[in-house]
């Protein structure tokens, strides 16, 4: 009897079950769903949030490679400039990165508009506005973290974030829109996968204009040419910031694909993101031997920023390499990132966290890489489409770190760099209770 009821009850379930899914069915068979639109959308959405949570990364990064006094600045700007970033590229920085065929300068300017994502998705749409939007809006921002860990220990939060409303409103989108948008390096044969040069080096370019022109941090290079080293405040933290930037560029790269509606496409994420791992753990391994020789001691920081370049070199092309492929060029830009340091210590440029080397040099080196695995990508084509990136960023960039240094100035006085920018501009100190 118990057995005979327990039928009954599973009977009239799978009549309920069946009766409620009559609807489903029916408009399946009217509309049926774009299940392209639905991956896409989400690789987009996990991509953006993925490459977010490299925000943290390069905060966590920074405030431990600064002095303990500085901290709380660094910490500041970068979630001021991440928040500017949103803001900016909302209200100009998106529509002159996707003109359409908006364009005001055909293929060099797109147009001055806020971005919408309201209204009927397109019949053949092939993703959400939205989710596109969000997660190009994550690369904005990342290439004004790279400039904020250059310059960090001696310039003011508000000038800093001026710059930081000029490069994520108007100077990123541009360039960016000469190859990503449609625009004239996307005819002459340029390739950026995820934005060596575009994002990278970009941000490179900017901190090195602002470095030259903001000079370095009092006590950094000696008269007699001597340079003196200025340790970080938490190694623990700089390592963890790296392995959350290690985690956000897989979505970084990953989602650069672009879709996710065929095997095809998964297949290709799949690639990227092992090609991804490997660039990075091969720079690190790299960045480790080489200090190892040169030192004769294993220097941590130097083996972060290798990993970090490795994954910088991998971006322009992360699908078309075999895995040694992706070792070979993770490799080299673990080397460069140790190798370039000292060169910018005897030109006096003092870049606090080594994005100039892990960011522009890398991203340099990542981008003439890519013809040796990618079909129909020349050397001319890269060098070129590199050249004018930088040219445009550095010349911009500087011309707008001037007109700051004229009017409102960059740099604390004397006085406030030595007690550092957490007292003098914050009034709170990040370690309150240590005392030195």
């Amino acid at each position: 009897m118990n057995m005979m009821n327990r039928l009954k009850s599973l009977g009239l379930g799978v009549a309920i079950a069946a009766a409620t899914a009559l609807p489903v069915w029916a408009q399946d068979a009217a509309a049926p769903v774009n299940n392209a639109f639905i991956f896409n959308t989400l690789l987009f959405l996990i991509g953006g949030f993925l490459v977010f949570w490299m925000a943290a990364g390069f905060a966590m990064l920074e405030a431990g490679l600064v002095r303990s006094k500085n901290v709380t600045m660094q910490l500041t700007k970068n979630i001021a400039l991440f928040s500017i970033a949103s803001i900016m590229y909302w209200l100009v920085g998106y529509n002159l990165m996707y003109p359409g065929d908006a364009w005001t300068v055909a293929g060099w300017v797109g147009g001055f508009s806020s971005a919408s994502i309201q209204g009927e998705i397109a019949a053949d749409a092939g993703f959400a506005t939205g989710s596109d939007f969000f997660f190009q809006l994550m690369f904005c921002a990342t290439t004004a973290s790279i400039v904020s860990g250059t310059l960090a220990e001696r310039i003011k939060l508000w000038p800093f974030l001026a710059f930081t409303v000029v490069l994520t409103g108007f100077l990123y989108p541009i360039e960016a829109s000469w190859q990503w948008g449609g625009g004239w390096l996307s005819q002459a044969g340029f390739n950026d996968f995820a934005g060596s040069t575009l994002v990278h080096a970009a941000g490179g370019f900017a901190a090195l204009a602002g470095a030259i022109i903001l000079g370095p941090r009092l006590g950094k290079f000696g008269k007699d040419g001597r340079v003196n080293p200025m340790p970080g405040s938490n190694l623990a933290l700089a390592t963890l910031g790296v392995f959350v930037l290690w985690l956000g560029w897989f979505g970084f790269n990953g989602a650069s694909q672009l879709a996710l509606g065929t095997e095809a496409d998964a297949n290709a994420v799949a690639i990227i993101f092992a090609n991804t791992n490997m660039a990075a753990a091969a720079g690190a391994i790299a960045a480790m031997a080489l200090t190892q020789i040169m030192y004769k001691k294993v220097d941590l920081t130097m083996v972060l920023n290798g990993a970090l370049a490795g994954l910088v070199s991998i971006t322009a092309g992360p699908l078309d390499p075999t895995l040694f492929g992706a070792v070979w060029i993770g490799a080299i830009g673990g080397i460069i990132a140790v190798a370039v340091v000292p060169m910018l210590d005897k030109m006096k440029i003092d870049d606090v966290v080594g994005a100039i080397p892990v960011h522009l040099v890398a991203g340099f080196w990542g981008t003439m890489a890519v013809p040796f695995y990618t079909s129909g990508a020349t050397f001319g084509a890269q060098l070129m489409g590199f050249a004018a990136v930088g040219a445009f960023m550095f010349i911009a960039s500087a011309i707008v770190w001037m007109a700051l240094k004229a009017t409102v100035g960059l740099r604390p006085t004397e006085e406030d760099e030595i007690l550092g920018l957490d007292k003098a501009e914050l009034g709170l100190e990040a370690y309150p209770e240590f005392k030195v």
